[in-house]
């Protein structure tokens, strides 16, 4: 599972890795910016927020669960994750999870590993790319990078790729961490006993 905060290059190494590696992992999309480039309304106002944040979460569950249905021989590549939505709630996250009548844990326990793109935002560097729906300063972006970081950081299997005033040599080690990590899975997946062997489970 790649996740990190605005800005960080993750949906980048999300593409790169899966045209290098081609048909063993399926890229499960995010679903935040399929939703809002789609139509959904973005708002600032609280319950909007709420709404919102809510019906990503469903979507993003249902993403993974179609694509492992479609898909259950690959590994499933998720560009965001269920829990990334805690950080965007304008309350506590365990309201964000109770609501949803979960827990961080249980959230925690669908992934079979987790590599944190940290945003260029933490390094005072412009976060703007090609991705329209993007709407943080990169004083939120930041914000957001502590706040995704502080809960996906509880995952046994967290790996962080630090900024760098070097992009390419960021996507450069990110990829090197998702192709070991991939690799493990995948040979797990060919033992006996070995679980699902996904970067989601």
């Amino acid at each position: 599972m790649l996740t990190g905060g605005p800005g960080g290059g993750k949906t980048t190494a999300a593409d790169l890795f899966r045209r290098e590696i081609g048909d063993r992992v399926v890229i499960v999309p995010e679903s935040a910016t399929l939703l809002f480039s789609g139509g959904f309304p973005r708002c600032t106002e609280s319950s909007a927020v709420l709404a919102a944040q809510h019906a990503i979460f469903h979507v993003q569950r249902n993403l993974e669960d179609v694509q492992s249905s479609l898909y259950p021989d690959r590994i499933l590549l998720c560009d965001r994750g269920t829990v990334d939505g805690a950080a965007y709630w304008p309350g506590e996250p365990r309201e964000f999870f109770a609501t949803l009548g979960t827990t961080l844990e249980r959230e925690l326990a669908r992934y079979d590993g987790v590599i944190f793109f940290e945003s260029a935002a933490v390094g005072g560097m412009d976060i703007e790319g090609g991705n329209p729906v993007r709407t943080e300063s990169i004083r939120q972006a930041a914000a957001l990078d502590a706040k995704l970081r502080q809960l996906w950081s509880r995952h046994p299997r967290f790996i962080l790729v630090r900024h760098h005033s070097s992009f390419l040599k960021k996507i450069t080690f990110g990829l090197a961490e998702l192709d070991t990590m991939v690799a493990g899975l995948a040979a797990n997946r060919r033992r006996p006993a070995a679980g699902k062997g996904r970067l989601r489970r």
